[in-house]
């Protein structure tokens, strides 16, 4: 070989070698420059997901404190609607029939007393409630005479109840006399109606 053919080889083979360490290098100068990309797609990635995460978790608290405040809500409106439907029935288990009085009179008939024995023991077991007992009369004679006759079947219908246990202190009176007729009517059959004690039930003042 002539010293010029062998130099030429030895320059070949240089570059080769330098091709060589060109292509080796390269994937190592890509994966350098991949390196920060790759991380940086992976935090924003992670950031992503944990702003996803916190969302669902406001969500779920939101929907949370939404649902106890609705249950708090339902529990009220239902108390409120048992405590009114007690109290409508203890009204009604209080309630006492009138009764009535032949004309001129003030003492109770037969009928009357089982009246007021039927009705007095809802107020041996209720007794924060009160009665006031209404007595009435019909037209017939003075408006002086009517009250002082309404105050004694007033009165005669509240001694009875006081005979039967309940406590004086919670039963008061009061004659109307004729000024609140029950019937407008201008007969016996209206008079009948209207000769009578009436009986307000006063709940506990809360």
């Amino acid at each position: 070989m002539t010293g010029c053919a062998k130099k030429a080889t030895l320059q070949e083979g240089a570059v080769v070698t330098q091709e060589q360490k060109a292509v080796a290098q390269a994937p190592a100068e890509a994966a350098a420059t991949t390196a920060p990309d790759t991380r940086a797609a992976r935090d924003r990635a992670l950031q992503d997901q944990a702003l996803i995460d916190q969302a669902a978790r406001d969500a779920a608290e939101k929907a949370a404190r939404e649902a106890a405040a609705k249950a708090a809500k339902d529990a009220a409106d239902r108390a409120k609607r048992e405590a009114k439907e007690k109290a409508a029935a203890i009204l009604k288990e209080l309630q006492i029939a009138d009764v009535n009085f032949d004309y001129d009179k003030y003492n109770l008939k037969p009928e009357a007393q089982e009246i007021l024995k039927k009705g007095a023991p809802a107020y041996l077991k209720y007794r924060d409630y009160k009665l006031v007992v209404e007595g009435h009369c019909d037209e017939r004679g003075t408006a002086e005479y009517n009250l002082a006759l309404g105050e004694k079947r007033a009165t005669e219908a509240a001694k009875y109840l006081t005979d039967l246990g309940i406590e004086k202190e919670r039963i008061k009176t009061i004659s109307y006399g004729k000024e609140m007729p029950l019937d407008q009517g201008h007969d016996e059959a209206a008079w009948a109606k209207n000769r009578r004690a009436h009986f307000v039930i006063f709940p506990p003042v809360k």
